[in-house]
Protein backbone atom coordinates (compact mmCIF):
# COMPACT_ATOMS: atom_id res chain seq x y z
CA UNK A 1 0.00 0.00 0.00
CA UNK A 2 1.51 2.90 -1.21
CA UNK A 3 1.51 5.96 1.64
CA UNK A 4 0.17 9.42 0.67
CA UNK A 5 1.72 11.69 1.99
CA UNK A 6 0.01 15.01 1.42
CA UNK A 7 -3.01 12.77 1.87
CA UNK A 8 -2.34 11.91 5.72
CA UNK A 9 -1.06 15.22 6.89
CA UNK A 10 -4.21 16.86 4.64
CA UNK A 11 -6.66 14.91 7.21
CA UNK A 12 -4.37 15.46 10.00
CA UNK A 13 -4.63 19.10 9.82
CA UNK A 14 -8.79 18.57 8.59
CA UNK A 15 -9.05 16.79 12.17
CA UNK A 16 -7.26 18.74 14.23
CA UNK A 17 -8.97 22.09 12.89
CA UNK A 18 -12.18 20.57 13.53
CA UNK A 19 -11.02 19.43 17.61
CA UNK A 20 -8.94 22.85 18.28
CA UNK A 21 -11.78 24.97 16.70
CA UNK A 22 -14.02 25.52 19.53
CA UNK A 23 -10.33 26.20 21.70
CA UNK A 24 -9.57 28.99 18.77
CA UNK A 25 -13.33 30.10 19.57
CA UNK A 26 -13.13 30.19 23.09
CA UNK A 27 -9.39 31.97 23.27
CA UNK A 28 -10.08 34.82 20.65
CA UNK A 29 -13.93 35.87 22.66
CA UNK A 30 -11.40 35.71 25.86
CA UNK A 31 -8.64 37.89 24.12
CA UNK A 32 -11.74 39.99 22.43
CA UNK A 33 -12.37 41.85 25.97
CA UNK A 34 -8.60 42.31 26.57
CA UNK A 35 -7.89 43.63 23.05
CA UNK A 36 -10.66 46.48 23.00
CA UNK A 37 -9.45 47.80 26.28
CA UNK A 38 -5.74 48.07 24.87
CA UNK A 39 -7.35 49.76 22.01
CA UNK A 40 -9.45 52.20 24.18
CA UNK A 41 -6.42 52.94 26.48
CA UNK A 42 -4.82 56.51 25.08
CA UNK A 43 -1.50 56.23 23.95
CA UNK A 44 0.51 59.67 23.88
CA UNK A 45 1.60 60.78 20.12
CA UNK A 46 5.28 60.96 19.72
CA UNK A 47 5.00 64.16 18.59
CA UNK A 48 2.72 65.76 20.62
CA UNK A 49 5.16 64.72 23.00
CA UNK A 50 8.05 65.95 21.48
CA UNK A 51 5.97 69.33 20.80
CA UNK A 52 5.75 69.75 24.65
CA UNK A 53 9.17 68.99 25.68
CA UNK A 54 10.26 71.63 23.46
CA UNK A 55 7.50 74.09 24.64
CA UNK A 56 8.40 73.59 28.20
CA UNK A 57 12.32 74.20 27.63
CA UNK A 58 11.18 77.50 26.30
CA UNK A 59 9.35 78.74 29.01
CA UNK A 60 12.18 77.90 31.58
CA UNK A 61 14.17 79.94 29.29
CA UNK A 62 11.91 82.53 29.90
CA UNK A 63 12.70 82.86 33.48
CA UNK A 64 16.24 81.95 33.01
CA UNK A 65 18.08 84.04 31.82
CA UNK A 66 14.47 85.99 30.16
CA UNK A 67 13.23 87.83 32.59
CA UNK A 68 15.91 88.09 34.89
CA UNK A 69 17.83 89.75 32.44
CA UNK A 70 14.97 92.11 31.30
CA UNK A 71 14.44 93.20 34.49
CA UNK A 72 18.36 93.13 35.72
CA UNK A 73 18.82 95.64 32.79
CA UNK A 74 15.94 98.12 34.11
CA UNK A 75 17.70 98.37 37.17
CA UNK A 76 20.73 100.22 38.65
CA UNK A 77 24.11 98.58 38.20
CA UNK A 78 24.35 98.23 42.33
CA UNK A 79 21.16 95.93 41.94
CA UNK A 80 21.84 93.75 39.06
CA UNK A 81 22.71 90.51 40.81
CA UNK A 82 20.07 91.16 43.46
CA UNK A 83 17.27 90.78 40.08
CA UNK A 84 19.15 87.78 39.07
CA UNK A 85 19.31 86.38 42.50
CA UNK A 86 15.99 86.64 43.28
CA UNK A 87 14.90 85.42 39.83
CA UNK A 88 16.65 82.06 39.92
CA UNK A 89 15.54 81.54 43.68
CA UNK A 90 12.40 81.85 43.48
CA UNK A 91 12.52 80.02 40.05
CA UNK A 92 13.95 76.82 41.64
CA UNK A 93 11.91 76.97 44.73
CA UNK A 94 8.69 77.19 43.33
CA UNK A 95 9.64 74.40 41.35
CA UNK A 96 10.54 72.34 44.35
CA UNK A 97 6.65 73.75 45.67
CA UNK A 98 4.86 72.59 42.97
CA UNK A 99 6.22 69.11 42.96
CA UNK A 100 5.59 68.78 46.46
CA UNK A 101 2.14 69.97 46.43
CA UNK A 102 1.16 72.49 44.15
CA UNK A 103 0.63 70.11 41.19
CA UNK A 104 -2.14 68.51 43.43
CA UNK A 105 -3.60 71.83 44.33
CA UNK A 106 -4.25 72.85 40.90
CA UNK A 107 -4.71 69.97 39.08
CA UNK A 108 -5.05 67.32 41.75
CA UNK A 109 -8.34 65.62 40.01
CA UNK A 110 -10.74 67.52 43.52
CA UNK A 111 -14.36 68.08 42.37
CA UNK A 112 -13.93 71.21 44.22
CA UNK A 113 -14.27 74.61 42.16
CA UNK A 114 -11.60 76.57 44.31
CA UNK A 115 -8.62 73.83 44.77
CA UNK A 116 -7.31 70.64 43.28
CA UNK A 117 -6.83 68.86 46.72
CA UNK A 118 -4.75 66.92 48.10
CA UNK A 119 -4.32 63.48 46.11
CA UNK A 120 -1.33 64.26 43.79
CA UNK A 121 0.89 65.84 46.56
CA UNK A 122 5.00 64.49 46.30
CA UNK A 123 3.49 63.61 42.30
CA UNK A 124 1.50 60.39 43.61
CA UNK A 125 0.03 58.24 40.84
CA UNK A 126 2.08 60.19 38.39
CA UNK A 127 4.17 57.90 36.59
CA UNK A 128 5.58 57.14 33.22
CA UNK A 129 2.47 55.45 31.86
CA UNK A 130 0.21 58.01 33.16
CA UNK A 131 -1.09 60.30 30.51
CA UNK A 132 -3.26 63.94 31.02
CA UNK A 133 -6.06 64.57 28.42
CA UNK A 134 -5.70 67.59 26.69
CA UNK A 135 -8.64 70.03 26.93
CA UNK A 136 -8.98 70.69 23.29
CA UNK A 137 -9.30 67.37 21.18
CA UNK A 138 -9.43 64.88 23.69
CA UNK A 139 -5.59 64.12 22.84
CA UNK A 140 -3.25 62.46 25.06
CA UNK A 141 0.23 63.76 26.52
CA UNK A 142 2.55 61.97 29.33
CA UNK A 143 1.30 63.61 32.69
CA UNK A 144 5.00 63.79 33.80
CA UNK A 145 5.26 66.73 30.88
CA UNK A 146 2.01 68.13 31.49
CA UNK A 147 2.92 68.69 35.12
CA UNK A 148 6.60 70.30 34.10
CA UNK A 149 4.53 72.23 31.45
CA UNK A 150 2.35 73.57 34.08
CA UNK A 151 5.65 73.71 36.59
CA UNK A 152 7.53 76.48 34.42
CA UNK A 153 4.15 78.88 34.64
CA UNK A 154 3.71 78.18 38.40
CA UNK A 155 7.77 79.57 38.37
CA UNK A 156 7.53 81.95 35.84
CA UNK A 157 4.25 84.18 37.44
CA UNK A 158 5.58 84.99 40.87
CA UNK A 159 9.19 85.86 39.08
CA UNK A 160 6.86 88.61 37.33
CA UNK A 161 6.29 90.25 40.92
CA UNK A 162 9.58 90.76 41.24
CA UNK A 163 10.00 93.92 39.05
CA UNK A 164 7.68 95.64 40.96
CA UNK A 165 9.94 96.11 44.34
CA UNK A 166 12.90 95.67 42.99
CA UNK A 167 16.30 97.48 44.36
CA UNK A 168 14.80 97.75 48.16
CA UNK A 169 13.26 94.54 49.36
CA UNK A 170 14.76 91.79 51.55
CA UNK A 171 15.65 88.75 49.96
CA UNK A 172 14.07 86.55 52.74
CA UNK A 173 11.01 88.39 52.09
CA UNK A 174 10.84 87.68 48.51
CA UNK A 175 11.25 84.12 48.72
CA UNK A 176 8.73 84.00 51.74
CA UNK A 177 5.90 85.58 49.85
CA UNK A 178 6.51 83.76 46.78
CA UNK A 179 6.20 80.56 48.27
CA UNK A 180 2.72 81.82 50.35
CA UNK A 181 1.46 83.87 47.12
CA UNK A 182 1.76 80.58 45.01
CA UNK A 183 0.04 78.69 47.34
CA UNK A 184 -2.75 80.88 48.49
CA UNK A 185 -3.19 82.59 45.67
CA UNK A 186 -1.79 80.95 42.33
CA UNK A 187 -2.71 77.36 42.95
CA UNK A 188 -6.25 78.23 43.22
CA UNK A 189 -6.47 80.47 40.43
CA UNK A 190 -4.80 78.45 38.00
CA UNK A 191 -7.39 75.23 39.16
CA UNK A 192 -10.55 77.68 38.99
CA UNK A 193 -9.58 78.86 35.09
CA UNK A 194 -8.01 75.33 33.84
CA UNK A 195 -8.92 72.89 35.50
CA UNK A 196 -12.55 70.85 34.27
CA UNK A 197 -13.52 71.34 38.02
CA UNK A 198 -12.86 75.08 38.49
CA UNK A 199 -14.88 78.01 38.94
CA UNK A 200 -14.26 80.17 36.18
CA UNK A 201 -13.57 77.42 33.81
CA UNK A 202 -17.41 75.97 34.60
CA UNK A 203 -18.27 79.40 33.49
CA UNK A 204 -16.89 79.31 30.57
CA UNK A 205 -14.27 81.98 31.02
CA UNK A 206 -11.90 81.63 28.45
CA UNK A 207 -7.72 82.20 28.96
CA UNK A 208 -5.68 80.32 26.51
CA UNK A 209 -2.36 80.50 28.07
CA UNK A 210 -2.73 83.07 31.21
CA UNK A 211 -3.51 86.32 30.98
CA UNK A 212 -6.05 86.31 34.44
CA UNK A 213 -3.72 83.13 35.75
CA UNK A 214 -0.54 84.55 35.27
CA UNK A 215 -0.62 88.29 34.62
CA UNK A 216 -3.71 89.97 35.79
CA UNK A 217 -2.73 88.12 39.18
CA UNK A 218 1.34 89.27 39.15
CA UNK A 219 0.08 92.77 37.81
CA UNK A 220 -2.36 92.93 40.91
CA UNK A 221 0.30 91.46 43.63
CA UNK A 222 3.11 93.97 42.11
CA UNK A 223 1.17 96.66 42.47
CA UNK A 224 0.06 95.94 45.99
CA UNK A 225 3.33 95.50 46.66
CA UNK A 226 4.79 98.01 45.53
CA UNK A 227 2.73 100.28 47.37
CA UNK A 228 3.62 98.76 50.64
CA UNK A 229 7.03 98.06 50.30
CA UNK A 230 7.18 101.77 49.88
CA UNK A 231 9.17 103.95 47.04
CA UNK A 232 13.06 103.65 46.63
CA UNK A 233 15.07 105.61 49.09
CA UNK A 234 15.17 109.01 46.59
CA UNK A 235 12.55 108.21 44.59
CA UNK A 236 11.88 111.62 42.24
CA UNK A 237 15.00 113.00 43.27
CA UNK A 238 17.88 110.48 42.44
CA UNK A 239 18.25 109.31 38.65
CA UNK A 240 17.22 105.77 39.00
CA UNK A 241 17.23 105.41 34.64
CA UNK A 242 18.12 101.77 33.82
CA UNK A 243 21.65 100.85 34.16
CA UNK A 244 22.06 98.55 30.64
CA UNK A 245 18.84 99.02 27.72
CA UNK A 246 21.61 96.16 25.82
CA UNK A 247 20.40 93.30 28.34
CA UNK A 248 16.82 94.75 28.81
CA UNK A 249 16.46 94.35 25.15
CA UNK A 250 18.42 90.93 25.48
CA UNK A 251 16.28 89.71 27.95
CA UNK A 252 12.88 91.56 26.04
CA UNK A 253 13.98 89.68 23.11
CA UNK A 254 14.45 86.01 25.05
CA UNK A 255 10.97 86.67 26.77
CA UNK A 256 9.44 86.81 23.08
CA UNK A 257 11.80 83.88 22.18
CA UNK A 258 10.08 81.62 24.98
CA UNK A 259 6.82 83.16 24.69
CA UNK A 260 6.36 80.77 21.57
CA UNK A 261 6.35 77.40 24.18
CA UNK A 262 4.18 79.63 26.58
CA UNK A 263 1.55 80.28 24.16
CA UNK A 264 1.74 77.74 21.54
CA UNK A 265 2.60 75.04 24.43
CA UNK A 266 -0.82 75.79 25.99
CA UNK A 267 -2.41 74.16 22.99
CA UNK A 268 -1.22 70.75 24.38
CA UNK A 269 -0.49 68.97 21.07
CA UNK A 270 1.25 69.65 17.81
CA UNK A 271 -2.00 70.67 15.93
CA UNK A 272 -3.01 73.32 13.77
CA UNK A 273 -4.23 75.04 17.17
CA UNK A 274 -0.48 75.65 18.19
CA UNK A 275 0.29 77.12 14.72
CA UNK A 276 -2.59 79.87 15.12
CA UNK A 277 -1.28 80.98 18.65
CA UNK A 278 2.03 80.86 16.71
CA UNK A 279 1.28 83.40 14.22
CA UNK A 280 -0.68 85.30 16.79
CA UNK A 281 2.23 85.82 19.11
CA UNK A 282 4.51 86.92 16.10
CA UNK A 283 1.90 89.40 15.05
CA UNK A 284 0.30 91.03 18.01
CA UNK A 285 4.10 91.37 19.47
CA UNK A 286 5.12 93.17 16.00
CA UNK A 287 2.10 95.66 16.27
CA UNK A 288 2.40 96.12 19.99
CA UNK A 289 6.27 97.68 19.40
CA UNK A 290 5.54 99.49 16.59
CA UNK A 291 2.34 101.33 18.26
CA UNK A 292 3.99 101.91 21.72
CA UNK A 293 6.76 103.66 19.31
CA UNK A 294 4.62 105.41 17.41
CA UNK A 295 2.91 106.63 21.10
CA UNK A 296 6.28 107.86 22.57
CA UNK A 297 6.82 109.85 18.86
CA UNK A 298 3.52 112.02 18.96
CA UNK A 299 4.29 112.33 22.67
CA UNK A 300 7.20 113.05 23.80
CA UNK A 301 8.86 113.52 20.22
CA UNK A 302 11.59 110.27 20.12
CA UNK A 303 10.71 106.36 20.20
CA UNK A 304 12.81 104.87 22.69
CA UNK A 305 14.28 102.04 23.21
CA UNK A 306 12.78 101.50 26.87
CA UNK A 307 9.26 102.03 24.94
CA UNK A 308 10.08 99.08 22.32
CA UNK A 309 10.84 96.70 24.62
CA UNK A 310 7.90 97.63 26.96
CA UNK A 311 5.62 97.27 24.08
CA UNK A 312 6.98 94.11 23.20
CA UNK A 313 6.20 92.39 26.59
CA UNK A 314 2.55 94.79 26.27
CA UNK A 315 2.00 93.07 22.73
CA UNK A 316 3.05 89.38 24.35
CA UNK A 317 0.90 89.82 27.70
CA UNK A 318 -2.04 90.75 25.75
CA UNK A 319 -2.29 88.11 23.23
CA UNK A 320 -1.72 85.42 26.02
CA UNK A 321 -5.05 84.38 26.99
CA UNK A 322 -5.93 84.95 23.25
CA UNK A 323 -3.33 82.97 21.37
CA UNK A 324 -5.37 79.94 20.17
CA UNK A 325 -8.83 81.72 19.87
CA UNK A 326 -8.60 84.76 18.33
CA UNK A 327 -7.56 85.54 14.45
CA UNK A 328 -4.26 86.90 12.93
CA UNK A 329 -6.13 90.37 12.46
CA UNK A 330 -7.63 90.20 15.63
CA UNK A 331 -5.05 90.15 17.54
CA UNK A 332 -3.04 92.39 15.55
CA UNK A 333 -5.97 94.85 16.53
CA UNK A 334 -4.95 93.80 20.19
CA UNK A 335 -1.31 94.43 19.73
CA UNK A 336 -1.87 98.11 18.31
CA UNK A 337 -4.72 98.93 21.07
CA UNK A 338 -2.96 97.33 24.43
CA UNK A 339 0.10 99.72 23.54
CA UNK A 340 -1.21 103.14 24.36
CA UNK A 341 -3.43 101.84 27.27
CA UNK A 342 -0.30 100.48 28.95
CA UNK A 343 1.39 103.62 28.11
CA UNK A 344 -0.84 105.77 29.72
CA UNK A 345 -0.73 103.99 33.30
CA UNK A 346 2.58 103.75 32.87
CA UNK A 347 3.33 107.73 32.08
CA UNK A 348 0.00 108.95 33.72
CA UNK A 349 -1.58 106.95 35.65
CA UNK A 350 1.69 106.10 37.78
CA UNK A 351 2.92 109.25 38.29
CA UNK A 352 -0.44 110.88 39.39
CA UNK A 353 -0.88 108.25 42.06
CA UNK A 354 3.32 108.24 43.12
CA UNK A 355 3.56 104.51 43.76
CA UNK A 356 6.83 103.13 42.81
CA UNK A 357 6.68 100.19 40.33
CA UNK A 358 10.35 99.99 39.54
CA UNK A 359 9.72 97.97 36.00
CA UNK A 360 6.12 98.72 35.47
CA UNK A 361 4.84 95.31 36.46
CA UNK A 362 1.28 96.89 37.26
CA UNK A 363 1.13 98.98 34.25
CA UNK A 364 2.14 96.42 31.65
CA UNK A 365 1.33 92.63 32.98
CA UNK A 366 -1.98 93.79 34.91
CA UNK A 367 -3.32 96.11 32.72
CA UNK A 368 -2.02 94.45 29.58
CA UNK A 369 -3.49 91.37 30.94
CA UNK A 370 -6.75 92.75 31.85
CA UNK A 371 -7.17 94.08 28.51
CA UNK A 372 -6.48 90.65 26.97
CA UNK A 373 -9.01 88.92 28.66
CA UNK A 374 -11.40 90.97 27.99
CA UNK A 375 -10.13 91.10 24.01
CA UNK A 376 -10.94 87.78 24.00
CA UNK A 377 -14.19 87.72 24.78
CA UNK A 378 -14.47 90.16 22.03
CA UNK A 379 -12.16 89.22 19.07
CA UNK A 380 -13.41 85.26 19.58
CA UNK A 381 -16.06 85.79 17.44
CA UNK A 382 -16.01 84.01 13.94
CA UNK A 383 -17.50 87.23 12.16
CA UNK A 384 -14.10 88.79 13.80
CA UNK A 385 -11.97 85.92 12.35
CA UNK A 386 -11.71 83.89 15.88
CA UNK A 387 -12.36 80.17 16.80
CA UNK A 388 -16.12 81.19 17.88
CA UNK A 389 -17.67 80.89 21.25
CA UNK A 390 -19.78 77.72 22.83
CA UNK A 391 -22.95 77.11 21.06
CA UNK A 392 -25.67 79.66 22.55
CA UNK A 393 -22.97 82.00 23.76
CA UNK A 394 -22.81 85.33 22.50
CA UNK A 395 -20.38 87.98 22.50
CA UNK A 396 -21.99 90.09 24.91
CA UNK A 397 -22.47 86.94 27.12
CA UNK A 398 -19.05 85.48 26.34
CA UNK A 399 -17.50 89.15 27.48
CA UNK A 400 -19.31 89.15 30.46
CA UNK A 401 -18.03 86.25 31.48
CA UNK A 402 -14.28 87.33 30.76
CA UNK A 403 -15.13 90.33 32.96
CA UNK A 404 -16.31 88.17 36.00
CA UNK A 405 -13.05 86.34 35.31
CA UNK A 406 -11.15 89.61 35.65
CA UNK A 407 -13.23 90.77 38.91
CA UNK A 408 -12.51 87.35 40.94
CA UNK A 409 -9.08 87.40 39.73
CA UNK A 410 -8.63 91.08 40.88
CA UNK A 411 -10.79 90.46 44.40
CA UNK A 412 -9.11 86.96 45.54
CA UNK A 413 -5.55 88.40 44.19
CA UNK A 414 -5.80 91.81 45.78
CA UNK A 415 -6.98 90.77 49.16
CA UNK A 416 -4.85 87.24 49.42
CA UNK A 417 -1.54 89.63 48.52
CA UNK A 418 -2.47 92.09 50.94
CA UNK A 419 -2.76 89.49 53.57
CA UNK A 420 0.16 87.92 52.75
CA UNK A 421 2.39 90.60 52.53
CA UNK A 422 1.26 91.38 56.20
CA UNK A 423 2.29 87.94 57.21
CA UNK A 424 5.70 88.70 55.66
CA UNK A 425 6.18 91.88 57.34
CA UNK A 426 5.47 90.74 60.68
CA UNK A 427 8.08 87.46 59.89
CA UNK A 428 11.19 88.80 58.19
CA UNK A 429 10.12 92.23 57.38
CA UNK A 430 9.71 93.56 53.80
CA UNK A 431 12.35 96.29 53.77
CA UNK A 432 16.20 96.64 53.76
CA UNK A 433 17.74 99.15 55.77
CA UNK A 434 18.46 102.99 54.00
CA UNK A 435 21.95 102.13 54.51
CA UNK A 436 21.97 98.68 51.95
CA UNK A 437 19.81 100.38 49.69
CA UNK A 438 22.16 103.10 49.44
CA UNK A 439 25.00 100.80 49.01
CA UNK A 440 22.79 98.64 46.53
CA UNK A 441 21.62 95.04 47.15
CA UNK A 442 24.21 93.48 44.90
CA UNK A 443 26.63 93.69 48.14
CA UNK A 444 24.33 94.19 50.69
CA UNK A 445 22.29 90.87 50.43
CA UNK A 446 24.60 88.36 48.74
CA UNK A 447 28.20 90.02 48.48
CA UNK A 448 29.09 90.65 45.91
CA UNK A 449 29.15 92.93 42.60
CA UNK A 450 28.17 92.81 39.05
CA UNK A 451 30.69 94.59 37.50
CA UNK A 452 33.91 95.67 38.84
CA UNK A 453 36.02 99.41 37.53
Amino acid sequence: MQFNRSSFFGRIAAVSAATLAPVVAFAQDAAAPAAAAAAATPVPDKGDVAFMYIATLLVLFMIIPGLALFYGGLVRAKNMLSVLMQCTMVCCVLMLIWVIYGYSFAFGGSTSAYWGGTAKMFLAGVTKDSTASTFTQGVVIPEYIFAMFQMTFAAITPALIIGAFAERIKFSAVILFCILWATFVYFPIAHMVWDANGLLFKMGALDFAGGTVVHINAGVAGLIGAIMVGKRTGYGKDMMAPHSMTLTLVGAAMLWFGWFGFNAGSNLEASGGAMLATVNTFVATAAAVVSWSVVETFTRGKASMLGAASGMVAGLVAITPAAGIVGPMGAIVMGLIVSPLCYFFVSVVKSKFGYDDTADVFGVHGIGGMFGALGTGIFASSSLGGVGYAEGVTMGGQFMTQLTAVVITLVWCGIGSLILYKIVDVIVGLRVTVEAEREGLDLASHGEAAYHS
